[in-house]
């Protein structure tokens, strides 16, 4: 049986959710590894998160990079996944449309 600090991990790990995770990765640029109290001021804007919790979210985020950069995580092959076509609901040798820049722009802000 775990402990109740592992499960207390585990839990944290399972429960954020997706704007909570976008509000981290905002933060991380906002309070440099320099920022005094950086983990508390996460753990504020965030919510419901404590600054030991956001810490491990952060460690787990550097243990995936460097999972991924080491190579150790292979790239999804989309091309395959789906049968056939490249996953764009397009068939292989069918061009990809331009986007214009309005409609670059406009996705450009909902990402923000």
């Amino acid at each position: 049986m775990a402990s109740a600090g592992s499960m207390s991990s585990l839990t944290s790990v399972s429960s954020w959710t997706a704007k909570q995770n976008k509000t981290f990765e905002i933060s991380l640029a906002l309070f440099s590894k320099d920022t005094p109290d950086r983990w508390d001021n996460i753990a504020r804007i965030v919510g419901n998160k404590t600054p030991e919790e956001v810490k491990r979210h952060y460690d787990l985020l550097l243990e995936d990079v460097k999972l991924i950069e080491s190579g150790e995580v292979p790239f999804p092959d989309y091309r395959t996944s789906s049968g056939s076509g490249n996953g764009h609901g397009k068939e292989d040798d069918e061009p990809e449309a331009p986007l214009n820049d309005q409609h670059k722009e406009k996705s450009h802000e909902a990402v923000l």
